[in-house]
């Protein structure tokens, strides 16, 4: 993706934020607290670093339609790269903390004691503290090279990621003011990585190879499912 294109994104975003903040007559949706669980592809279970995840931020257009947002904060031990020449199961970036924030549209149903929702649109994500699990990356450039020994070292470029989501939420009222809820949400996302670097190894017994690597179409994969339990709170 461009810079240009990342640059209007986030300034739609932000500005459909802030919209959101300031509609106070429209402002109808209620905010919850949730723990949420996100069980990447190729990479490892992460918690949510509690108490930081907010959903639910937003308001109803009509009774059946609304528009959310909100954040959560997570720390995963592993997440997989994409769109490079060697495959592996294993993680290769970890761990790291990830801030993600959600913007879907809602279609809502139900009553004064329940309501089943189905969520969809886009998450943008920003990584911190990123670096290599070498462990796994270089047996996976070992198996490719059919070497013995490799040991490598790579850099990367660290941008903001973004994809789409789509889900469902089941609530249950307590009260007028409290819910109970309970909701999955599959995330199909990335953000560039631009990996570059140098590896060396070989055969023992033979002279060991060095050979320069770059990958500038690959991407941290942030493709899972996002398991949720929170209390959402009236106005």
């Amino acid at each position: 993706m461009s810079k240009k294109i990342k640059i209007i994104i986030c300034s739609l975003f932000f500005t459909i934020l802030l919209l959101l903040a300031g509609n106070h007559q429209g402002h109808t949706q209620s905010m919850g607290v949730s723990f949420s669980f996100f069980f990447p592809r190729n990479g490892s279970f992460s918690v949510p670093i509690s108490p930081f995840s907010i959903r639910g931020v937003g308001i109803d257009l009509n009774r059946y339609v609304a528009i959310e947002t909100g954040f959560s904060l997570y720390r995963f031990s592993g997440l997989s790269i994409t769109n490079v020449p060697f495959e592996t199961r294993d993680p290769i970036m970890g761990p790291t903390i990830t801030f993600l924030v959600p913007l879907e549209l809602v279609l809502q149903v139900g009553n004064a004691s329940q309501q089943f929702r189905i969520k969809g649109g886009l998450f943008f994500f920003y990584n911190f503290s990123n670096q290599f699990l070498y462990g796994n990356l270089d047996r996976a450039l070992r198996d490719i090279e059919d070497w013995e020994v490799l040991n490598s070292d790579f850099d990367y470029d660290n941008n903001i990621g973004w994809g789409y989501q789509l889900g469902a939420e089941y609530i249950v009222y307590v009260s007028k003011q409290f819910g109970i809820t309970m909701g999955a949400t599959y995330f199909i996302g990335g953000t560039n990585l631009n990996m570059r670097g140098v590896y060396q190894g070989g055969v023992n017994g033979s002279a060991f190879e060095t050979v320069q690597a770059a990958y500038p179409d690959s991407k941290i994969d942030l493709t899972g499912w996002e398991i949720s339990f929170g209390a959402l709170f009236g106005n």
